[in-house]
């Protein structure tokens, strides 16, 4: 049985991180770059990284608590919630690289062109606010 405490939770912290972030989006992106205002972008990236792990979390317990296949990575957790219409699977396949720019930017597995990542953040920072738009609806049905 799906724990709607719990993905409300998620939920509320997600809303929470984009709402810090949304202000920041609207800044120049050279700005942001500028080493001067480095906090800046810091923030955008530890947000950008909460947001994308609260999304992980609630596909991990709507798979584990729906018997769903298990997945062989985070990335992957996206497509299976597409696959068995818990999100529609173009909307899931938009969305789960972010699990991608997210290990790049926490492990530093890459040099990471920051203006790269805060343009793709700033064109798909509303899909965070998508995810969270379909997994409640999801949960309606549940009711």
């Amino acid at each position: 049985m799906i724990d709607k405490e719990i993905i409300e939770n998620k939920i509320k912290n997600i809303k929470k991180y984009f709402k810090e972030i949304e202000p920041l989006l609207k800044l120049e992106v050279r700005f942001l770059i500028d080493e001067k205002n480095y906090q800046y972008l810091r923030t955008l990236e530890r947000d950008f990284q909460l947001i994308v792990d609260g999304m992980v979390d609630i596909n991990s317990h709507l798979m584990a608590r729906l018997d769903l296949p298990v997945s062989d990575d985070y990335q992957s957790t996206f497509i299976t919630l597409g696959e068995n219409g818990i999100l529609p699977i173009e909307f899931a396949l938009k969305i789960a690289p972010a699990v991608g720019m997210r290990n790049k930017v926490v492990h530093k597995y890459d040099i990471i062109d920051n203006k790269k990542f805060i343009e793709d953040l700033k064109s798909g920072a509303k899909d965070f606010m998508e995810y969270v738009k379909l997994i409640n609806e999801f949960l309606k049905i549940q009711d």
